[in-house]
């Protein structure tokens, strides 16, 4: 049975994308493995909320969304600890 990405892991995976791998369009969806029309729908939703904002050429972490990323990996790892996945 295939196992689908949670809401959260996914939201994880972008700010990663976004954080880590460059703020162009291209790069956050290849590296989120979305596509174009959901990716966006993501991205609007996490600048609505502060924690990526429009660049030049894409976006960024805020502050606010640095903060968020580095609790979403220390939560991810403390759920594998006890063989969860988010």
């Amino acid at each position: 049975m295939k196992r689908y990405r949670s809401r959260l892991k996914i939201i994880l995976d972008i700010l990663e994308a976004v954080g880590e791998h460059g703020e162009k369009i291209s790069a956050i969806l290849t590296y989120a493995n979305l596509s174009y029309d959901r990716c966006m729908r993501y991205l609007e939703e996490l600048a609505e909320k502060g924690l990526v904002e429009k660049a030049e050429g894409g976006y960024r972490l805020t502050e606010k969304g640095y903060r968020f990323l580095e609790g979403l990996k220390r939560a991810e790892k403390l759920a594998e600890a006890f063989g969860f996945r988010l």
